[in-house]
């Protein structure tokens, strides 16, 4: 068998699932773990550093919540739609001390099951036949691919080096601005660990407000930041939430991604509309993992410092070691992921990811994963030890891996 009949089994249906489904490119990170599967079959032990899947356990303060919470037969029932007054509130609370702005539990919080499902739900909200989603590239994939199942258009906004991967969006074609319902942006970058300062921020702001577009702020990546570095809500700039709603996640922040919980906040109106998709679809976070979520808002100041700091010193391992191979890396100041250019002599990411599976059993991510934008470059993730991570560079090492 042909590792491209392994990507691309045969199953059946008894209908036709629809072309919007099927005309989506496959996901990377499913084909990935395809061969990941086959590589173990023969015996590869495998070192994987490719999907951001946090391996540090969540920390017990927010188990012990959990814990309790199950135990509490008020937490039986369906939860409500918009989530526990008292977690709305430990939102407020935590957006206040973290990024100095005021958020409104009552209007402007909405409780998600993860935050990858509400940016799905938002789209399927606003977009429709013919509209357009502006989504910057490389992207998180469900930035784009919410959209295409919704029946609508996205226009890429290529982040580059050359850009410092702010794409300026003034060059947008005025068809598709009128055209744009929403616009994706998310800093701290997955996947290229980029940064955006406020005055960037503002100037987003300042072209949804003109065009009407509703500015989507993935911030997954905001309580893991290195060297002192934060980074700035969209809710700094005034008047953002005239057009802005802003995405949390406790999946990276807390540990917490098998819990599945997140938020957003901010325009009312958006959040009202965010709810009643959910209304339709879904009844909210369980009461007790929410329990769980006060706990870790309440005291992020208690449990962040330790899961920055493991990272950071990860950080320090992958840059120097690629470093040594010969790639020029500035290190990231957030995310959990460094990003690296493809060396030369290689079509495209698939097959030096490839390459690298099959020569040194380590897994890293195709640029590709995050759409054409990705394709010069590939993601490692630091979700291994120290030790694991240095294992990994010792195994390319001797390989003769470099970068030329």
């Amino acid at each position: 068998m042909t590792h491209d009949s392994v990507l691309t089994p045969v199953y059946t249906s008894p209908a036709e699932p629809s072309k919007r489904l099927t005309d989506l490119p496959p996901y990377v990170f499913a084909q990935l773990d395809v061969l990941k599967a086959e590589a173990r079959a023969r015996g590869a032990d495998l070192i994987d550093l490719g999907m951001g899947n946090p391996d540090l356990p969540t920390p017990e303060p927010i188990l012990r919540a959990i814990q309790e919470g199950v135990m509490d037969p008020a937490n039986h029932r369906y939860p409500q739609f918009n989530g526990k007054p008292e977690f709305r509130e430990a939102v407020s609370r935590f957006m206040s001390r973290r990024y100095h702005v005021e958020i409104d539990p009552e209007t402007e919080v909405q409780p998600l099951i993860g935050s990858k499902e509400g940016l799905a739900k938002l789209t399927f909200a606003y977009i429709g036949e013919g509209d357009y989603s502006i989504v910057f590239a490389p992207y998180y994939p469900v930035h784009a691919r919410a959209t295409y199942l919704a029946g609508g258009k996205v226009h890429y906004c290529a982040m580059t080096e050359e850009n410092h991967y702010l794409p300026d969006v003034e060059t947008i074609p005025e068809e598709v601005a009128q055209k744009a319902k929403l616009m994706f942006m998310n800093y701290p970058n997955n996947p290229s660990a980029a940064t955006a300062p406020l005055s960037y921020l503002e100037k987003l702001v300042a072209y949804c407000k003109k065009h009407g577009i509703v500015l989507i702020s993935d911030l997954a990546y905001g309580e893991i930041c290195y060297d002192g570095y934060r980074p700035p809500s969209i809710f700094n700039v005034p008047d953002a939430k005239s057009v802005a709603i802003e995405y949390h996640s406790f999946s990276k922040s807390f540990n917490m991604a098998g819990w599945r919980m997140g938020w957003a906040c901010g325009n009312p109106g958006v959040i009202k509309t965010l709810f009643n998709v959910k209304t339709n679809c879904d009844y909210g976070i369980a009461s007790a993992i929410q329990d769980g979520g006060i706990c870790a808002l309440d005291r992020a100041e208690e449990f962040l410092p330790g899961i920055i700091q493991t990272y950071q010193e990860r950080r320090d391992v992958v840059v120097k070691g690629f470093q040594e191979m010969g790639w020029t890396i500035e290190p990231p100041r957030s995310t959990l992921y460094v990003w690296l250019p493809v060396p030369s002599g290689f079509d495209d990411s698939k097959s030096w990811c490839r390459h690298l599976m099959d020569t040194t059993d380590v897994v890293i991510t195709p640029g590709i994963a995050f759409g054409d934008a990705g394709d010069a470059y590939f993601r490692v993730s630091l979700v291994s030890s120290k030790e694991l991570l240095q294992q990994a560079i010792d195994r390319l090492k001797a390989k003769g891996i470099r970068y030329s």
